[in-house]
């Protein structure tokens, strides 16, 4: 059977200083190459371009860099710490914003006042927090369910780590909560491949998950998978939304 391409794009290194007309020119590049792999990753899985959003991690980058996006057109901006969300969000404030990390409850009701979207919805109290922030903030919130994904040998044993979320099996409750929740709607799932195994096998499995998610929540689907470097893997198995980062930004600055 064929699982699908492995990606075939180079990583990129953020050489040029942040805030200058190199930098500008060294974004843009990356964006082009970016562009050029969904659209490569999409004509081999048969789907058309449009299908696929690019979702621009910009995590402990600037807002120059995060400015210098937008204005290249890229209108889906992601962050995984509260912190760095709360302080890039009102400077960007035409991005649909993305949430993308691992979340405390204490912290939902300030990512609701900031992003649009939440990828890592993984548990009941989770589900009430985000609710209730919602509510009292006078939004909606588009929630994304995070799907704990583990690949195993023919053995049965597990050959990769998984990297957090609700298990397959409980996908069906927590959808239902997030649901019937006040401020919330249901938008599909999210997943990160096990560490150490082979993506392909992984997103085959959100895939399936994701299926059985629509055929009772017609509405949820959205699938956001895929980073820099596994993005083409992610297309095959009908990814929605990319989560790109290093591609787009180089190598990350040490948390300061």
């Amino acid at each position: 059977m064929n699982t699908g391409p492995t990606n075939t794009g180079p990583a990129t290194t953020g050489s040029a200083r942040i805030g200058t007309v190199d930098r500008e020119r060294e974004l843009r590049d990356n964006l082009e190459r970016v562009r050029e792999r969904v659209q490569a990753a999409c004509e081999a899985a048969g789907r058309p371009a449009e299908e696929v959003t690019l979702v621009a991690i910009t995590k402990t980058f600037p807002i120059s860099d995060v400015r210098a996006l937008a204005a290249l057109g890229v209108r889906d901006l992601g962050e995984n710490r509260e912190q760095e969300l709360k302080a890039k969000a009102p400077d960007c404030p035409e991005a649909t914003w993305h949430f993308v990390g691992q979340l405390q409850t204490n912290k939902a009701r300030s990512v609701v006042r900031h992003a649009q979207v939440v990828h890592s919805v993984d548990r009941s109290s989770l589900v009430a927090a985000l609710s209730k922030a919602a509510v009292a903030e006078e939004r909606v919130v588009r929630c994304l369910l995070q799907v704990s994904l583990a690949s195993y040998g023919p053995d049965g044993a597990a050959t990769g780590i998984a990297r957090g979320g609700v298990e397959p099996a409980d996908v069906p409750a927590l959808a239902a909560e997030v649901a019937a929740a006040d401020g919330l709607e249901l938008g599909g799932v999210m997943a990160v491949a096990p560490l150490g195994a082979d993506p392909r096998d992984a997103f085959a499995g959100l895939h399936a998950v994701a299926s059985r998610l629509r055929s009772e929540h017609p509405g949820a689907g959205w699938i956001s998978a895929g980073m820099t470097g596994d993005l083409e893997a992610a297309i095959w198995h009908g990814a929605t939304h990319v989560r790109l980062g290093r591609a787009l930004l180089g190598t990350r600055p040490p948390l300061g």
